[in-house]
């Protein structure tokens, strides 16, 4: 029943994460009957740029969910940034975190969603390895006003949670803990303050 109910949230996650894009597209098939060009136009616009939206989006989650390997020349830095972009979120991936493994790379781009949830009004987080190099594990730094560092996320993160209290908004910790933890690392929140939160994983 635990199985299922992870299922189930993740499965929700999801779904949130493209509800919003597939609906624009469809707002914008419904304006495509109008008889007023620019309509039309603003339609075809909306179409496009939900449409892009919704592709990055499957694309990151397929990647920072499943087991499919990255294709062709995307990388997990390319897929991060896609996933960010337009938004208040910017990113820096630092080249030592190219340099790990696929899996450390997943649990990167994991931490960077939860990372930029902390960042309400916008900010930039920064992508780096832990100290130590490779592959000692991944630190993702939050930086903006304010940072609100949601606990029941962290909870999740951390593995202080029982999976039968987890929601729709903290699988996504749950999930990335145990992509951690088959690494041999834990996750967590390492450091937070006025303007900055830092969230890690690292071996134990």
């Amino acid at each position: 029943m635990i199985e299922l109910r992870v299922l189930e949230l993740l499965c929700a996650r999801f779904c949130h994460e493209m509800v919003s894009p597939v609906g624009a597209v469809s707002n914008g098939v419904e304006l495509l009957d109008e008889d007023d060009p620019d309509f039309v136009r603003e339609a075809m616009t909306l179409i496009g740029q939900s449409a892009r939206t919704a592709s990055r989006r499957l694309q990151f989650y397929r990647f920072a969910y499943g087991t499919t390997p990255v294709a062709g020349n995307m990388r997990p830095r390319d897929l991060l940034l896609g996933l960010l972009e337009g938004g208040k979120v910017t990113a820096d991936w630092a080249e030592g975190v190219s340099a790990l493994s696929p899996e450390w790379q997943r649990i990167a781009c994991n931490l960077a969603v939860i990372a930029a949830e902390s960042l309400p009004r916008g900010g930039r987080i920064v992508v780096q390895a832990a100290a130590g190099g490779a592959p000692a594990g991944v630190a993702i730094e939050a930086l903006g006003d304010p940072i609100l560092v949601n606990q029941d996320m962290v909870a999740a993160l951390t593995g202080t949670v029982s999976p039968a209290d987890l929601t729709s908004r903290t699988i996504h910790g749950y999930v990335t803990a145990k992509f951690a933890d088959q690494m041999g690392a834990s996750a967590g929140l390492k450091e937070s303050g006025p303007g900055k939160a830092v969230f890690s994983s690292q071996l134990r």
